[in-house]
């Protein structure tokens, strides 16, 4: 399944995209939360579609989708995880998963603005495969981590660079400002990704492609960054973890390329759909 919710910002309602078409299923009750996901909501969801197969209301064209969950515990991320990426830095390669946190209030929809932070030069894109989690996991084996899984989704790990490498040696600042993690626009459901380990990923900033990455190529895979993060941290149902961005983020370039005012964002992953933002600039900056 593929699960979306739409609607104003923080009043959103639940639906599912079927064969492209997005209808409202908030008749199911509840939110795509913590709770939802640990007392087996995507069952209760599946067979809900299925009851009411041919008569589920069509949500309007021009509905806003939000992020396809609510705002969950925590959003973990893995740092430097391409090789790719790591060398275009010019950071060496990790030997154990680099983890840093990305604030909460920093998610917004697929389609939401970017909005540069005040006193931001240096705000940059990095496309992600994304691991939202499915039921509560502590010090889980890697054999078993996919047991954990709810689904996939595609996210923007927008960074500020100054904020992020200059500014004092913690990665949290310059990660978790306002509407710097667009995600959806859907969540795909485990069983819908044929092989976790050969999702292209891409991002284009105006038209001109950055990023074009595949997650064969990850230093630390999806199951073992699971097992490897629930070893430091309980992971709760609904929580995200965001598996590092390929080569081509403005960083890397010489001079970096970073993102302005009027800047339009386009990326996609196979099997997670595609998003767009549009950069703009601090209000009264």
């Amino acid at each position: 399944m593929k699960l979306i919710r739409f609607g104003e910002s923080g009043k959103e309602k639940i639906g599912v995209q079927i064969d492209g078409v997005n209808y409202d299923t908030s008749a199911l009750g509840g939110d795509y939360n913590e709770s939802f996901f640990a007392e087996d909501g995507l069952a209760r969801l599946e067979e809900f579609v299925k009851a009411n197969e041919g008569k589920l209301l069509e949500i309007p064209a021009d509905s806003r989708l939000g992020a396809p969950f609510a705002r969950p515990s925590k959003i973990v991320c893995i740092g430097l995880n391409y090789k790719d990426h790591a060398e275009e830095t010019g950071a060496a390669i990790p030997k154990e998963p680099i983890i840093f946190m990305k604030s909460t209030t920093a998610l917004v929809g697929p389609y939401d603005q970017v909005v540069i932070p005040k006193n931001s030069v240096k705000t940059d894109w990095e496309v992600e495969f994304g691991i939202v989690i499915g039921k509560e996991a502590s010090y889980v084996e890697e054999a078993e981590a996919l047991d954990y899984v709810a689904g996939y989704v595609l996210h923007n790990d927008v960074s500020e660079r100054e904020f992020q490498i200059e500014r004092g040696g913690t990665w949290d600042k310059g990660k978790g400002c306002d509407t710097f993690a667009p995600m959806g626009p859907y969540l795909t459901t485990a069983d819908e990704i044929a092989d976790i380990n050969n999702v292209r990923l891409w991002l284009k900033v105006n038209g001109k492609t950055y990023q074009d990455g595949n997650t064969k190529n990850l230093i630390f895979s999806v199951p073992y960054i699971v097992s490897y993060v629930s070893q430091f941290m309980t992971l709760l149902p609904g929580d995200v973890i965001s598996t590092g961005t390929p080569a081509g983020v403005g960083l890397g370039f010489n001079p970096p390329i970073y993102l302005k005012a009027g800047d339009v964002i386009e990326l996609g992953a196979d099997g997670l759909g595609e998003s767009r933002q549009e950069v703009i600039a601090y209000p009264g900056k």
